[in-house]
């Protein structure tokens, strides 16, 4: 990239430090005009930072890293200066004023290192969701996609695939010499064991509902209780409780993490078979709905009309109503009765539905790729056309090569890196 871009990379002012980043042909430059000279690369120094008409902009600590060994691949300089607004949009301005520069877009500078090959597509999904990463999990999670663990698994089943097109592409090529041995007899159970462990991989919960939370469906009859039970296990008022039936007629979502596991608590309408006008309808279908998408189901109503799988909730156990039928778990969101309990039922399931935090997970658009690839692998068949089956050979590693993001088109990466901030 011709362009050089600088950013503020650290949080938004005011704050005791400002970090101010920049990369391209032109940081050595720029740092210079600022500084007066460069640092010796990699050591960091005090520097009286000056514009053009010799004022000061503020007595920083500088650093100098000569590109490609550096977080973008590019000439790289940092500006560590005191984090006010005034003392930051100083020295912004000077940067923009100067030929060559501009300011970053959202997540310019993990695309550049993406593009000059610091880091591939897997790392960077892996860096987006570790940015974002609100809960322990979370960031566990995403640590082993940010860290190369995901981006090595895939690049060695691409490396077993090579082999395997290796050992095809040479029979098909020299078929006709006497020195070239047929294919190995252990082709066959090699894809087969390739094939097994992609698709167990690809098998695993996805990573999006990691990153996104487990969702979790409070369902079932108007008042009920949804709404009292909602408020308590968020320990806050979000959702408005009356004693009337259909107060709630619309689904509310809001994050949570508990015990480290994230979570989307699902407020829903009170599902009833008649008497509701046509809003609270509308809701109601938007309930069945949630209750579709759900992970957990905390079901308040009558256990016979749960659906498979819920945890049935007694509510209101202050008020006697919990000893009405069976259930799994008697609360009461007024008292705290049994919350408890019911908080432990619900981390214990939600990370069951999680990808285990010290396994790598896939998110859709990887599992889409290791699936491709798997796929392409099964109909691999060594015993019919040659010719064939190397172009099978081929697609896997096209698969593969997508997963990392060796064939990626512009529309995907900008979607990727504009969930990065400006100076990331």
């Amino acid at each position: 990239m011709d362009d050089t871009v600088f950013a503020l990379s650290s949080g938004a002012p005011p704050a005791a430090i400002g970090i101010i980043r920049i990369s391209g042909p032109r940081s050595g430059a720029a740092l210079a005009e600022l500084a007066g000279k460069l640092p010796p690369a990699r050591s960091p120094r005090v520097r009286t930072l000056r514009d053009r008409t010799g004022a000061v902009l503020d007595t920083t600590l500088v650093l100098w890293f000569p590109g490609p060994q550096t977080a973008t691949g590019e000439d790289l300089a940092e500006i560590h200066c005191h984090g006010g607004r005034a003392v930051i949009g100083a020295i912004s301005r000077s940067l923009a004023d100067m030929d060559g520069l501009r300011a970053a877009e959202t997540g310019e500078f993990t695309r550049r290192a993406f593009a000059n090959g610091r880091m591939d597509l897997a790392e960077a999904e892996g860096l987006a969701d570790l940015l974002a990463a609100e809960t322990e999990l979370q960031r566990q999670g995403a640590l082993l996609s940010a860290g190369g663990s995901l981006s090595e698994r895939i690049e060695e089943w691409r490396g077993r695939v090579l082999g395997l097109a290796a050992a095809v592409e040479a029979v098909i090529d020299f078929a006709d010499e006497d020195d070239v041995a047929g294919l190995p007899p252990g082709l066959t159970d090699e894809t087969e064991d390739l094939v097994e462990e992609i698709r167990r991989v690809a098998g695993r919960p996805e990573a999006e509902r990691l990153r996104d939370g487990v969702r979790v469906i409070l369902a079932g009859p108007p008042n009920a209780g949804k709404s009292s039970l909602f408020n308590a296990l968020l320990a806050d008022d979000a959702a408005i409780v009356t004693p009337e039936a259909g107060t709630t007629r619309d689904v509310l979502e809001r994050s949570v993490g508990i015990a480290g596991v994230p979570f989307v608590l699902v407020d829903t309408a009170g599902m009833r078979k008649e008497g509701a006008g046509v809003i609270e309808e509308m809701g109601i279908e938007r309930a069945r709905r949630a209750v579709e998408s759900g992970q957990i189901v905390l079901w308040l109503g009558e256990p016979v009309e749960a659906p498979d799988g819920s945890i049935i909730v007694a509510s209101k156990s202050d008020l006697g109503s919990a000893d009405q039928g069976p259930a799994d778990v008697k609360v009461s969101s007024v008292t705290g009765q049994g919350m408890d309990l019911l908080v432990d039922m619900i981390v214990e399931r939600g990370k069951a539905a999680l990808p285990p935090v010290d396994r790598i997970a896939l998110n859709r658009r990887q599992k889409e790729c290791a699936l491709a690839a798997a796929d392409d692998l099964a109909q691999l068949d060594i015993s019919g056309d040659l010719l064939i089956g190397a172009e099978r050979l081929r697609s896997a590693r096209r698969a593969l090569d997508r997963l990392v993001g060796r064939d990626s088109t512009e529309e995907m990466l900008d979607a990727l890196f504009g969930r990065f901030c400006i100076g990331k």
